[in-house]
C-alpha cells in the first residue's frame, strides 16, 4: 500500500511540476494584455479568457500537491497544539469524514454538468472567447480525483504510522 501512496505522490508531484509554470505564463499574459490596452489600444478577449483558464488549471491540478505537502488551509484552533497522536486522529477523521465525502459529492453533481459541456463541446463564455468551456469544465472532476487520490495516499500513510510500534 505505501508503493502506491508513493506513486500517487510522484502523479501529484509531476502535475505540479508542470502546471507551476502557469503561474509565470499568466503573469505575462496578463502583462501583455495590459500593455496591449492601454498602450497600443488593443483589447483580445480570448487572451482575457487565456488567464482565467490558466488560473483555473493551475488551482485545480495542483490542488493534489498542495494536498500532499500540507500547505492547504487548516483551522488550527485545537490542531497547533495538540500532541502527534491527536493530530493523526483528527486527520484520519477529516479524510475519511470531511474529505472524501465532500469530494465524492462534488464529483457526482458536478459530472452531469461537465457530460453534457463535452456532449456539446460548449464553446465560449463570452463572444470572441476561447471556444472550450467543456475543457475548463472538466477540470472539477480532475481535481475531485485528485484529491481523493491524495487523500488515500495520506491515510494509508496515516494509518501504517499508527500500525508501526
Amino acid at each position: 500500500m505505501l508503493a502506491l501512496a508513493n506513486g500517487i505522490d510522484r502523479i501529484n508531484r509531476a502535475i505540479a511540476a508542470g502546471v507551476k509554470w502557469l503561474a509565470l505564463i499568466m503573469v505575462m499574459v496578463q502583462f501583455c494584455i495590459v500593455i496591449g490596452r492601454y498602450v497600443f489600444g488593443y483589447n483580445s478577449i480570448a487572451a482575457q479568457e487565456s488567464v482565467l483558464y490558466m488560473h483555473a488549471t493551475l488551482f485545480m491540478l495542483g490542488a493534489g500537491y498542495t494536498l500532499l505537502v500540507d500547505k492547504h488551509v487548516r483551522v488550527d484552533v485545537f490542531y497547533a497544539r495538540a500532541s502527534p497522536a491527536v493530530r493523526r486522529r483528527i486527520d484520519i477523521f477529516g479524510h475519511l469524514f470531511l474529505l472524501f465525502p465532500s469530494m465524492i459529492a462534488l464529483l457526482y453533481w458536478s459530472w452531469p454538468s461537465v457530460r453534457n459541456s463535452w456532449r456539446i463541446l460548449e464553446g465560449a463564455i463570452s463572444v470572441g472567447g476561447i471556444e472550450a468551456v467543456f475543457l475548463l469544465k472538466s477540470l472539477i472532476p480532475a481535481f475531485c480525483v485528485l484529491i481523493l487520490l491524495q487523500s488515500a495516499a495520506l491515510l494509508v500513510r496515516l494509518l501504517h504510522a499508527k500500525s508501526a510500534p
